[in-house]
């Protein structure tokens, strides 16, 4: 089987993206696993399937549906950057002449506006600070957790929140002093989060402007996540040490987030970009 593709990244968070529109995508997990394998396949931190609007997706006014898979193979539920770049891939393509597009997920409905150049907003939706909607363990809402971590991390106090899916953020004071990839996948696979948790570590530089590193689900630390610079930002807003709009450093680039607090969703925009297209046989 011959697989059509297209490599787009999003300040190097890099996607292979597959339009399945008229066939349909399934894939089992050891097959994701073998293409995202970044020596003896394509490679990826995510792979994004582009499929036709179902019919709960019409009814809620969305063009595509779109599906999302981390290197293991999972399915997963969010992703600002793949969002962004596959707004970019659609409108490349000529698949809508709309501007906003709105594209569904497994459970969320997102509007992808197209910005000059290569920038593309995002209307991420609502977050959700009920540890209910991650999921993760909590006895009642609050804005700071603690947890015992495994691996000689000690104890930890991190937000937690969804925006469609589940991020812990930990406040540091250095980010390169800061083991990133030790307490990420120890707090990342803790007990309380039964579906995992992407961990974002951020640095307050001042009231608009954040360093943030994302010890993601799956793939690890990336470049950058786009739902996790939401997840940084609106926490910050949240704990009334940070005020809209803030740009958010990462390690491949930077990205504006602006929420307005509440029940107003969070908007994100950045850059979204291809790197080539290609066939890979299975």
């Amino acid at each position: 089987m011959e697989i059509r593709f297209t490599k787009m990244h999003g300040l190097g968070n890099d996607f292979m993206l597959v339009d399945s529109r008229e066939r349909e995508f399934d894939l089992p997990a050891g097959e994701i696993e073998q293409l995202a394998d970044r020596r003896r396949g394509v490679g990826f931190d995510q792979l994004l399937v582009l499929e036709t609007s179902r019919d709960a997706d019409a009814d809620a006014g969305a063009d595509f549906h779109y599906r999302i898979f981390n290197p293991d193979g999972l399915e997963v539920e969010h992703c600002g950057n793949g969002a962004r770049c596959l707004a970019r891939f659609i409108a490349d393509k000529g698949l809508s002449r709309r501007n906003p597009i709105t594209v569904a997920t497994v459970n969320r409905t997102l509007e992808l506006r197209l910005l000059a150049g290569c920038d593309v907003s995002v209307n991420m939706g609502r977050p959700d600070f009920e540890p209910a909607a991650l999921p993760f363990r909590a006895a009642r809402r609050q804005p700071l957790y603690e947890r015992q971590l495994a691996a000689g991390c000690g104890m930890v106090r991190f937000a937690a929140l969804s925006m469609g899916n589940p991020h812990a953020v930990v406040a540091v004071e250095d980010l390169a002093k800061t083991a990133v990839k030790r307490i990420g996948k120890a707090l990342g696979s803790h007990a309380d989060f039964p579906a995992g948790v992407n961990v974002g570590f951020m640095r307050v530089e001042n009231r608009h402007r954040i360093g943030l590193r994302v010890y993601e689900r799956g793939p690890g630390e990336t470049p950058a996540c786009g739902s996790g610079a939401c997840a940084a930002a609106v926490s910050g807003i949240a704990a009334g040490t940070l005020e809209s709009p803030v740009a958010v450093a990462l390690t491949g680039g930077e990205l504006a987030i602006e929420w307005r607090g509440g029940d107003a969703p969070v908007h994100m925009s950045g850059p979204a970009q291809v790197a080539y297209e290609g066939t890979v046989k299975l």
